[in-house]
């Protein structure tokens, strides 16, 4: 019989080999795409439009509708997601309606992706007849993550100290002033951190898009959240499925662009997160 010693040895060093493991595969994974993508890495990438001839082809377009189209997606699902949470944590919903709301909104977290994308094909693309426009793409995508958001959102309500809101009640507060003045700022922190999950998931996202119709080739950039876009990753799906050797060059350096600029959003969302932890201090 193992004793609860040996037990606990084996479960770390199990735990520390999938870590290591992983970390190593990752590794490996980014090495061999920083490799293949530098042969086409280079100002005249980013700045040309795609193309069928290897040699011509950019990447302008997927930059240019992933940009657009994470913005509309981050300022339609943030403040509803936001918004929610605090509704369903602070204000309670009591009974079986209650709990209905909550179970559902667990459960739509798992939803597959592709399940959004018909969602949105029927009720943004062809019921409200947005066409395969930004708008549709950026509503589908909110509704993906926004799960995630009041998920999330919810946790770091919950870990405000009660004696915050007693506090402030003590002191004449009314329920919304207790809310937005003195909850929220606390739990901003903890906010933003699932706001970073979900919009990295949303970033890179294809199988939804491509059911609401996002395009492969576009020539122009977006100017309104009514035009037809494409995004990094569709275009990268697009180079990768193609036979030709010198389109999965082409789909690693879009690899690498997608990465930068998702690392990027996450080092600004992050540097807020930490300038607002500093202004709270429980």
């Amino acid at each position: 019989m193992l004793t609860s010693k040996r037990k606990e040895k084996i479960f770390k060093f199990a735990c520390l080999a999938f870590t290591f493991s992983s970390v190593l595969i990752l590794v490996v994974l980014l090495y061999h795409i920083g490799v293949t993508g530098d042969k086409y890495l280079s100002m005249k990438f980013l700045t040309s439009w795609p193309s069928r001839f290897p040699h011509k082809a950019g990447i302008k377009a997927g930059i240019y509708g992933t940009l657009w189209l994470i913005s509309l997606t981050a300022a339609i699902s943030i403040p509803i997601g936001v918004l929610s949470a605090l509704f369903l944590e602070e204000y309670k919903i009591p009974g079986k309606l209650g709990k209905l709301i909550e179970i559902n909104v667990a459960n739509l977290a798992g939803v597959p992706s592709i399940v959004y994308g018909l969602l949105g094909l029927t009720v943004f693309v062809r019921y409200f007849g947005l066409d395969r426009s930004l708008l549709s793409g950026a509503l589908t995508l909110s509704l993906l993550i926004l799960p995630v958001i009041i998920g999330s959102s919810r946790e770091a309500i919950k870990a405000v100290p009660d004696a915050i809101r007693f506090g402030a009640y003590a002191l004449g507060a009314s329920r919304y002033q207790v809310v937005f003045w003195h909850v929220l700022p606390i739990a901003l922190p903890g906010i933003l951190t699932g706001v970073i999950l979900a919009l990295s998931r949303a970033i890179g996202e294809t199988a939804p898009l491509i059911i609401v119709g996002a395009l492969t080739y576009i020539s122009y950039t977006p100017e309104s959240v009514m035009d037809e876009f494409t995004v990094l990753p569709l275009q990268i799906y697009n180079w990768a499925s193609r036979p030709q050797e010198e389109f999965h060059y082409l789909a690693a350096g879009g690899i690498i662009v997608l990465l930068v600029v998702m690392m990027s959003m996450n080092f600004i969302a992050v540097m807020i997160r930490q300038k607002a932890s500093k202004k709270v201090k429980l």
